[in-house]
């Protein structure tokens, strides 16, 4: 039999309907020659510090940089039932070869490479590559499934992005949170995306507006305007002399102007356009497109082309004719009008050398049989701006008119613009749905160059400039995307991937580095205190958007066998060790890092302040995980609180005395000497210490 993978079980249970795999079976589907199985994610990741060394449970500055000889895995935690079944499967003498069909991409290579290489599987491999979940789509990719192997530099990419974030985010995290007291999170492409919106933030803070002014001749049905000056009393100047005199004009300039059609979406542009329209999130949009795909509604979402491939193009006319009938038009627009042909210009978006694991993102047949009504709300949006952008990708130029007159009064040079629009083409659906706003400037008077206007009205206005936007989820995945742009080629894909770049900025919010602001619609994203305290303190060679950007240019080399994986790592070790061994801390980081909390002591672990809160004793940095609970069952036990100035006894002193401790056995009391006994588990333990005839024991 052939044992399939996918990552998911949705996934799986699309694929075994195909393959007629519909027996149910526990963790996985069988029939018709197959068995069909899931991942639910990673179930296999890099292991914990402890286990390398149970020292490191405890944070400690001496152990940095901790850097691994060989890394090793351990099984993800509430996944162990899974990753059993599948050893299982794995391992059977009834499966002869087993089926990759994790989804197409990084990730999911590393996904089932994992779980493969930790059940110690030998039996030949096969990769399912597919970018849609449509019946066709399946049967498809596994008549012309791929060698495994053919996939091993993916992997390898895969692996190496795993373990360096690993090494960055471990060394680094310990390194910045212990010497500053803090929960100070850091990450090889998080710390990076911070640091641009820190720097944009700076930069709004600081930005002073200058006043500007222009001059406007207001000639009835058109108006005039000079070009701006900073300088208010030179513009009083050339008005007065623009009030009694004559303006002339010197150039009249008629273009015709052609707009071309937009691409089709890869995962960011998406994922731009749903956060500017839509209000939503990266993340939201993905995990939208996501369901959409595994309903078979849209092909594979996490792809960085805006192209499609040569055999597509016959499947173009009849899907855009789907789309156009899943979308909402008004049933009176230009759209249904008997003749009227729906564009498909398949030549715009059709180029082979632009695609590489993954075409655009497109809807699928799927959208002829469905009932897109019934989808939930974020979803059926998500899917009608699919629709609507195969539609305009296919469709005609967007064709206006612009006319430029140029006009002289004394020696002020005055110009003015009309528009006219032609031809709508593409933007006709847009507008329809009013999802397009078409600015069409009042056409022009026929004017001609040597014609003299002698009446208008004058008048000086001013205006300031304005400072840097703050980032919107639409514009950073842009500065995310195009970070190195102007330092290396064309190729650049920036920091992150479109896969990865929505978990980055959740993450950001989650350990409260950023935070959204605005209303419902536009939310912007903006540092903490904490996030920009952060930025203050990390040196360049962690917050840098170009030497990360770098870094994912190395993966990518990695995959296509230009660079070695252990020259990379090389790399990122040297990088690591380098910042252990030269960083200093920051003057005034007190000041930048103030604890709002009163100190009781210093953390054990991991030497930074414990404060009081509701529920005990807390290290204030959280990765430490150092606590001494309130509601403790061996003090509650004995009928005792943990009280502040206990608390305080055991951080200094490690020990503290206790009168009058109820026994639960006999019910008496007594006293003893409490220990604390820190092993860096969980939980705190302690330990009793009885005094008795002068003697402990």
């Amino acid at each position: 039999m052939k044992l399939v993978i996918a990552e998911k079980p949705s996934v799986a249970q699309g694929i075994a309907k195909v393959l007629g795999a519909t027996e149910k079976k526990d963790g996985y589907l069988e029939g018709n020659g197959y068995m069909v199985s899931w991942c639910v994610g990673h179930l296999v990741g890099l292991a914990g510090t402890e286990t390398y060394n149970e020292t490191y449970k405890k944070w400690d500055l001496k152990d940095l940089p901790i850097i691994p000889p060989k890394f090793e895995y351990e099984v993800s935690k509430d996944k162990e039932k899974q990753l059993k079944i599948l050893f299982q499967l794995l391992n059977s003498d009834k499966v002869d070869t087993v089926i990759n069909a994790c989804d197409a991409g990084r990730e999911g290579e590393l996904i089932f490479r994992l779980v493969y290489q930790f059940a110690k599987c030998k039996k030949p491999m096969k990769r399912l590559w597919i970018s849609s979940m449509e019946d066709t789509a399946i049967q498809k990719g596994f008549a012309s499934l791929k060698d495994g192997k053919d996939f091993d530099l993916l992997y390898e990419s895969a692996m190496c992005r795993q373990k360096a974030d690993w090494l960055v985010g471990i060394n680094a995290t310990r390194l910045f949170s212990l010497l500053y007291n803090q929960q100070l999170n850091v990450g090889r492409v998080m710390s990076p995306t911070l640091s641009m919106i820190v720097e944009r933030n700076a930069n709004i803070q600081a930005f002073q507006p200058t006043p500007f002014y222009t001059i406007a001749l207001d000639a009835g049905e058109t108006v005039f305007t000079s070009e701006k000056t900073e300088n208010k009393a030179q513009a009083e100047q050339l008005l007065a002399q623009c009030q009694n005199g004559q303006l002339v004009v010197t150039a009249v300039e008629q273009k015709e102007k052609t707009e071309k059609p937009p691409k089709l979406y890869d995962l960011t542009t998406l994922q731009r356009e749903a956060n500017r329209k839509l209000g939503f999130t990266a993340n939201q949009t993905l995990d939208y497109t996501q369901s959409l795909y595994e309903k078979k509604l849209c092909t594979y979402p996490r792809t960085d082309s805006r192209f499609l491939t040569e055999d597509m193009a016959e499947s173009l006319p009849e899907l855009s004719l789907f789309a156009l009938a899943g979308i909402p038009f008004p049933k009176d627009s230009i759209l249904f009008d008997e003749g009227f042909e729906v564009p498909c210009n398949s030549r715009l978006v059709i180029d082979n050398s632009k695609v590489t694991d993954h075409h655009a993102v497109i809807p699928t047949k799927g959208i002829a049989n469905y009932d897109i009504e019934q989808l939930p709300y974020g979803e059926k949006a998500v899917l009608t701006l699919i629709m609507l952008r195969l539609l305009s990708a296919l469709g005609d130029n967007h064709q206006y008119s612009e006319m430029v007159v140029t006009a002289g009064c004394g020696d002020v040079v005055f110009t003015t613009k009309g528009k006219t629009i032609t031809h709508h083409g593409f933007k006709e659906y847009e507008i329809l749905l009013n999802m397009a706003e078409i600015k069409e400037e009042k056409a022009l008077p026929l004017m001609a160059e040597g014609e003299v206007l002698e009446k208008f009205k004058t008048e000086i206005k001013e205006g300031k400039t304005s400072p840097p936007k703050q980032f919107t989820e639409d514009t950073l995945l842009s500065s995310m995307e195009n970070a190195n742009k102007a330092e290396t080629d064309a190729q650049c894909k920036g920091i992150g991937t479109p896969a990865t770049r929505a978990s980055i900025i959740e993450k950001l919010i989650k350990i409260s580095l950023l935070e959204r602001k605005g209303d419902k619609k536009t939310k912007y994203l903006v540092p903490t205190d904490k996030g920009n305290a952060l930025i203050t303190i990390l040196p360049e060679s962690i917050q840098s958007p170009l030497t990360t950007a770098e870094w994912e240019e190395k993966l990518k080399a990695i995959e296509l066998g230009e660079l070695s994986a252990d020259e990379f790592l090389a790399d990122i070790t040297k990088m690591v060790q380098s910042l252990i061994a030269t960083y200093e801390m920051v003057k005034g980081s007190e000041q930048l890092f103030p604890s709002r909390n009163k100190a009781v002591g210093k953390c054990p672990r991991c030497g930074g302040n414990v404060s009081e809160n509701k529920k005990g004793f807390c290290c204030e940095n959280r990765t430490c995980g150092f606590s001494l609970w309130k509601e403790n069952k061996f003090f509650t036990s004995k009928k005792k609180s943990l009280t502040e100035k206990i608390a305080k006894e055991l951080l200094s002193t490690g020990k503290t005395k206790l009168t009058g401790c109820y026994s639960e056995k006999t019910g008496k009391t007594y006293d003893a000497t409490v220990l604390l006994d820190d092993t860096g588990d969980k939980y705190v333990n302690f330990k009793m210490e009885f005094e008795k005839r002068g003697k402990s024991k």
